[in-house]
């Protein structure tokens, strides 16, 4: 079965084809970072916009990649939700235009649940269970992962997720957006211990997260540092916050492990392509005998394989989620939970 995934519940627009016979064929995505750094963030409208811009080059380029006619793709998956309402409707509008006019069904898919199994990609692919940790700009959250269908929230964040605080904590420096690679860019220069900086929740007793206490806590030493602040103090301050973060998150995927009792954790989420937390993580693993896995690079951000895979999972094993009335809606908050399912 060729499934056609695609992408577009925030500023990446990612198309893929995957085929549960040959695996992965080609996968194409567009970033839009440079668009909406000069606003320091992403605009909503803009987003939209661009999506429906590049959907349609993109679906031609990774049929081009795998020398397959649109003809032969046999189903369409897409990101349903969580995400921004619009760019969610543009990728649902043009699966549902390309599925209508081939006669092909359609498959919703939960964006976390992408993300999740966007490490079963990898040619080391972990076997179930395991328990994951995504972390990204919307979402950090621990998981346990039974089988395809079968998941349970551990703990969530509170309040900010740990890309959010990574972007607002590289705001209040000066960095440029997304913050997350700058402030681990500049970290690497900054002494070890010169700010010794809160650690959240990290003795709380449960897996839950919370990030804002975390971010105040930089507010208050740039404030404290004036108006005028050197390089190295900056690279200091950028130091003591990832440390912070890093130590929270091994801390408590560690704790997460344990509590299960599984051996494997899985890393997925934009901020899972980070260095100091992979060191951090593998270190700690290697310590207890647990083992970890990443996605590629390619997809820790958001990306149509993880979209175009986990539709073909559904498909496999609930081949009465194949909608074939094109009636469709898009759900920008969506609980994990509602896509639970049994083998």
């Amino acid at each position: 079965m060729l499934v056609l995934g695609i992408e577009s519940s925030c500023d990446e627009t990612g198309l893929a084809l995957y085929d549960t016979e040959a695996g992965l064929l080609s996968h194409a995505l567009h970033s839009q970072i440079a668009m909406h750094r000069e606003y320091g963030g992403v605009v909503p409208e803009l987003a939209s916009r661009d999506h429906i811009r590049r959907a349609l080059p993109l679906t031609e380029a990774v049929l081009a990649q795998a020398g397959k006619p649109l003809s032969a793709v046999d189903a369409i998956a897409y990101t349903q939700g969580p995400g921004l309402a619009g760019a969610l409707l543009v990728g649902a509008s043009v699966a549902n235009a390309l599925a209508f006019a081939l006669g092909r069904p359609v498959v919703g898919v939960h964006h976390l649940e992408g993300h999740l199994l966007s490490p079963l990609l990898a040619p080391d692919a972990p076997d179930f269970p395991f328990v994951a940790l995504l972390v990204s700009g919307g979402h950090t959250q621990l998981m346990e992962v039974r089988a395809f269908g079968q998941y349970a929230m551990l703990g969530e964040t509170l309040d900010d997720a740990a890309g959010e605080a990574f972007d607002k904590t590289a705001k209040l420096l000066g960095l440029g957006y997304p913050g997350g690679p700058a402030i681990s860019r500049l970290a690497e220069f900054g002494t070890p211990g010169r700010y010794d900086l809160p650690r959240p929740m990290k003795h709380s007793g449960n897996l839950d997260f919370s990030f804002s206490g975390l971010k105040t806590a930089v507010l208050t030493q740039v404030r404290n540092l004036g108006g005028n602040v050197c390089d190295q103090e900056k690279a200091d301050l950028a130091r003591g916050f990832v440390d912070a973060i890093v130590d929270v998150l091994v801390a408590k995927s560690m704790a997460a492990l344990k509590q299960t009792g599984m051996k494997t954790l899985v890393v997925a989420g934009g901020v899972g392509a980070n260095t100091q937390l992979r060191e951090g993580l593998n270190e700690a693993a290697r310590r207890r005998g647990y083992r970890v896995h990443y996605p590629d690079l390619a997809f820790c951000t958001d990306n149509g394989a993880m979209i175009a895979f986990a539709g073909a999972m559904r498909l496999k094993y609930w081949p009465d989620e194949a909608d074939s009335e094109y009636a469709y809606t898009v759900r920008p908050r969506w609980d994990l939970a509602d896509i639970v399912r049994g083998v």
